[in-house]
């Protein structure tokens, strides 16, 4: 049945990973486990956060938030991949396929947005400690957050709205193992420069300047860093930021590989790659950077099995 806009077509193909047959076994257990690891990790994250007093602060109310966001990120993507590489099945529903493209572009955005809130965080933290408790209050942490969400649906939408307009006719096989922006409009029997330009204007505004804003904190941050007389002071003002630089590097640092620097030869494989390791590994990865070396976590997870270990002790 023809829709009402023109498509002729009622599911794409997702082609999936650029893996051999005889290595789906090994890949589908590698990311089911990392997907697993996703999971525990932030969903740890937000428990501790939200049961221990000690990290009711902005810092960790952004982390809980980013760590929801990783969560919600890996889900739109990778149970549909791993379905599809336990079942040989490579069929999504047109209406599932636009969804799950609504869903990733809304939180890359909103990853994006609440990245450049924390380094905000930090930078009032290290420059302005005197002031931190008043300017960062609960409601300006609030206003962030939800303004994040806002800004994120926004621009979502603004793709979804304008690609549910594009009729598709025959060719419905998408190179990648979720519905990606990009890939979809290559699909189209119909013109997409509208939809092509949009994409470069919102995509490189929700992306390229929280990228300026975060690199601007950092450089005010560690200006201020170097004003330090004390070997200490330096150590505890790099130890609160050393995290979130690490996860903007990792998470940014992929991007701009991706879009800034395309290749010529096998592209796809390396967009592919790339996607991979933001949708997939950098969520992964968070829970222990933040942790591993966050006396404050550590504390909260010790405290929580102290009392825990003690309440099931019998009186």
């Amino acid at each position: 049945m023809e829709r009402e806009n023109g498509t002729s077509i009622s599911e794409f193909l997702l082609l999936g990973l650029p893996i051999r047959p005889q290595h789906h076994v090994l890949f589908y257990i590698l990311f089911l486990s990392m997907y697993l690891t996703t999971l525990l990790g932030n969903l740890l994250i937000i428990f501790l956060i939200r049961l221990d007093s000690h990290l009711h602060t902005p810092m960790y109310f952004f982390l809980s938030h980013l760590a929801f966001t990783d969560v919600c990120f890996s889900s739109v993507t990778t149970p549909k991949m791993l379905v599809n590489m336990q079942t040989g099945s490579q069929t999504i529903p047109y209406n599932g396929c636009i969804s799950q493209m609504y869903l990733f572009i809304f939180f890359t955005d909103l990853d994006s947005f609440l990245l450049t809130a924390m380094a905000y965080d930090r930078y009032v933290a290290i420059c302005h400690p005197l002031h931190y408790a008043t300017v960062m209050s609960q409601s300006l942490c609030s206003l962030l957050v939800v303004g994040s969400w806002i800004l994120s649906c926004a621009s979502s939408f603004s793709h979804t709205f304008l690609l549910a307009q594009l009729p598709f006719c025959a060719e419905n096989a998408v190179p990648h193992f979720f519905c990606d922006l990009a890939a979809l409009l290559k699909l189209s029997c119909s013109d997409t420069s509208l939809n092509e330009l949009v994409m470069f204007t919102v995509g490189t505004t929700v992306i390229v300047l929280p990228l300026i804003c975060v690199l601007v904190s950092y450089i005010h941050i560690i200006a201020n860093i170097l004003k330090i007389p004390s070997t200490k002071g330096t150590c505890k003002a790099l130890s609160t930021c050393g995290s979130h630089f690490s996860v903007v590097s990792l998470y940014y640092g992929t991007i701009i590989g991706q879009y800034l620097f395309p290749s010529s030869r096998n592209s796809n494989t390396k967009d592919i790659i790339s996607s991979m390791m933001y949708t997939v590994v950098t969520p992964m990865l968070n829970p222990f950077i933040y942790s591993v070396r966050n006396k404050a976590m550590k504390g909260a997870l010790r405290r929580i099995l102290n009392r825990t270990i003690y309440s099931s002790q019998p009186q």
